[in-house]
């Protein structure tokens, strides 16, 4: 190729690159032509009202139960058997895990020989005592050492008693932690469980502060959960954490869950609207109209004299798909750009569309 043709196709590419570059595609598939920056934008506004609405909180989470429980031995040792599965249903009292007992016995009979020796060591010293061979010291003493030895007996039976772990309630287990053979140590988790079999089933959402100062126990909840598409369960709010989470910063909150007579399991996600019934004064605004929306807070534009656009920061307060309702922000401006935002910057000239 010559020098001659190479330049020709080089000045095709780029008007052709001007051309693309000067039109656009809109949601409706029709090209619109982009603005140059000294040309107005066109825009289309609406007038901002602001108006009273009652606060509904949107939040996701995870299913539990009220009673979900990690249960562990009271003494280390060697895990002779674990006698269930995960997902598997267990009845209360059901034997569930047990522990070796060889040192367990080994430390219960060396603590009776101990009592044993005591309750002699008191029968010899007030014999003597009572012939004034021994004072009564030496018999307090005596007595003392015997009571010591009934509590460590006592304490070591204890112990032996809890190298079982029993199902505290009819439920599932959720997680095991260990299997035969392992060493664990006093308080290790070994297994994981639930009182599904009551039904008593929780959601358990992160909120932001503003959404949990809203909050109230016994607000009622419609809660959607993935496993059920289209269909939507009765919620209400159990409780309010009164801390945030250390990691996320995010508040708990809990709600019941009507199951509906539904199988409901542990980890299943859901989310929720919370109707909180407290009233708050807003603008209600359309979501193409705010851009750049992360968690509460975005930017709209907005006009005071229908020629210029001006960035305006605000804060979100909730979302219900269509519309999107701002707490704060809006409070000097009367006319809100709803279309040609994305081709705005601040002090941007405009042309109202009719």
């Amino acid at each position: 190729m010559n020098t001659t043709k190479r330049n020709l196709l080089l000045a095709g590419v780029v008007l052709l690159t001007g051309a693309v570059l000067q039109s656009c595609t809109d949601s409706k598939g029709e090209r619109k032509a982009i603005p140059n920056a000294a040309d107005p934008v066109p825009v289309k506004i609406i007038t901002l009202e602001k108006s009273s609405a009652t606060i509904d909180i949107t939040a996701s989470g995870q299913l539990t139960t009220d009673d979900e429980t990690v249960l562990s031995f009271k003494s280390g040792g060697v895990v002779s058997a674990v006698l269930v599965k995960e997902g598997e249903a267990v009845r209360k009292g059901q034997l569930l895990a047990t522990l070796d007992l060889t040192e367990l016995n080994a430390q219960v009979a060396q603590a009776r020989f101990g009592y044993e020796k005591a309750q002699r060591d008191l029968q010899r010293v007030t014999n003597l005592y009572r012939d004034s061979v021994a004072t009564l010291e030496q018999l307090q003493n005596v007595q003392t050492g015997l009571d010591i030895s009934k509590q460590q007996l006592d304490a070591v039976i204890f112990n032996r008693t809890f190298a079982e772990i029993h199902a505290p309630a009819n439920g599932y287990v959720l997680k095991k932690f260990v299997n035969s053979g392992q060493v664990v140590s006093t308080g290790n988790p070994v297994l994981t469980t639930n009182g599904a079999a009551q039904g008593n089933w929780i959601l358990k959402v992160g909120v932001g502060d503003k959404q949990w100062a809203a909050a109230k126990k016994g607000d009622a909840a419609t809660i959607a959960i993935d496993a059920f598409p289209g269909k939507t369960f009765k919620g209400t709010v159990l409780r309010k954490s009164e801390t945030s989470d250390a990691q996320t910063g995010a508040f708990t909150l809990e709600l019941t869950v009507d199951s509906d007579h539904e199988k409901l399991a542990a980890g299943m996600f859901g989310s929720t609207q919370i109707h909180s019934g407290q009233a708050a004064s807003s603008w209600s605004v359309p979501y193409e109209a705010v851009l750049d929306a992360n968690g509460g807070e975005g930017f709209v534009f907005v006009t005071a004299d229908g020629k210029t656009a001006h960035k305006q920061p605000v804060n979100i307060l909730s979302f219900d798909g269509k519309t999107i309702r701002i707490s704060a922000g809006l409070e000097d401006a009367t006319s809100l750009i709803i279309a040609g935002s994305a081709y705005l910057s601040d002090n941007s000239p405009i042309q109202i569309l009719k």
